[in-house]
């Protein structure tokens, strides 16, 4: 199978750098996949699981993203996440722990600005523990 170059850079670091077979990217309209010679594409990233498919024909490379842009070119392809943590690393038990204390902040809270920032921080710690399930 032909091989692409895919880098993943997150505003942290460059997280993948190298020749792949095929990604499969969480799109804002849906999840599609990318093999070598796609057609050129820009498509923001909704949060989800980019999933890597490398050379060695193993096991996909799972990460997570929490937003940004996919660039599809005829240099290959290129994802700028918002953040980006490859799943191997998480650790499911101290998202469920910051879920469980933004739900007491929001109970806590007082003011509509205050209400309105605890209750979006809230909102996407549920999303992102949606997509890790």
């Amino acid at each position: 199978m032909d091989t692409f170059q895919f880098e993943l850079v997150s505003p942290e670091k460059l997280l993948i750098s190298e020749e792949v077979e095929h990604v499969v990217v969480p799109g804002a309209e849906g999840e599609f996949g990318v093999l070598a010679h796609h057609a050129p594409l820009l498509s923001t990233l909704r949060p989800g699981i980019v999933k890597v498919f490398k050379t060695d024909g193993g096991e996909p490379e799972r990460l997570f993203v929490r937003g940004g842009f996919a660039d599809v070119n005829p240099k290959g392809l290129t994802i700028l996440a918002d953040e980006a943590t490859p799943m191997a690393e998480f650790d499911v038990s101290a998202l469920d722990q910051s879920i469980k204390d933004a739900e007491d902040d929001l109970a806590d809270v007082e003011g509509d600005e205050a209400r309105r920032r605890a209750q979006e921080k809230l909102d996407r710690l549920k999303e992102f523990r949606a997509v890790v399930s």
